[in-house]
């Protein structure tokens, strides 16, 4: 029996695009907008769709560490901040001053930036200094390919069980399928994908939102 899908054409994808929640949002729609002059790099944006995934899940899980690797402009992290409950904290790493300090001025408009810690520099370093035993309950990827597989490995000690982990752009494109993939961050995302789906610590789905989001709850 074939699987059920939907092919995307663009008049689909501008109706799928339209219909959630923070469709409309203001706010993200101005980080949105300043994101987008910057040129060609606010392609690293999420879509506001996952926006609403993200924020839908934390909402949720009543999530109350979260952790993102791959913070950019701070769209992400906006959306997951204000679905935490009070009390609730989103630590941050991301390795550009720039990008962030656009972060920070939407996130004080929005009045989140309380409940978030940013910490510039490189997480692969800095993330290994964090406690060795479970802190987080939600964790959010969307940082260089090829570390992938290492903040994976470096996150999940410290993820509670039950937590969700996410990846970003985990369909690179649409490139994966067609064949071998030779280049290192497709290469990096094709291991990964399935290193996850066959990983005894993990629940996995692949899913095709926006550039595809692999979500996995620890067990």
């Amino acid at each position: 029996m074939p699987e059920k899908y939907v092919t995307l054409n663009e008049s689909m994808q501008q109706y799928v695009a339209t219909c959630h929640t923070q469709a409309g949002d203001p706010l993200l729609a101005d980080l949105r907008a300043e994101t987008d002059a910057l040129g060609g790099v606010s392609q690293m944006q999420i879509s506001p769709a996952q926006g609403t995934f993200l924020a839908i899940l934390v909402a949720a899980l009543g999530v109350r560490n979260a952790v993102e690797v791959g913070t950019f402009t701070g769209y992400s992290a906006l959306c997951i901040a204000r679905a935490l409950p009070a009390g609730a904290t989103l630590t941050c790493y991301d390795a550009s001053e720039e990008w962030t300090a656009i972060a920070r001025r939407h996130w004080e408009r929005a009045g989140v930036a309380d409940r978030i810690t940013l910490h510039v520099g490189d997480a692969k370093e800095q993330l290994p200094a964090l406690p060795e035993e479970p802190c987080f309950d939600f964790a959010f990827v969307d940082a260089e390919k090829t570390g992938y597989d290492t903040y994976y490995e470096l996150l999940l000690p410290r993820l509670h069980p039950g937590s969700l982990i996410l990846f970003d752009n985990m369909l690179w494109n649409g490139r994966l399928a067609p064949g071998p993939v030779t280049n290192p961050d497709g290469a990096t995302i094709d291991a990964l994908n399935r290193k996850l789906a066959a990983d005894p610590r993990v629940e996995s789905v692949l899913l095709p939102i926006a550039d595809g989001v692999h979500l996995c709850r620890k067990v």
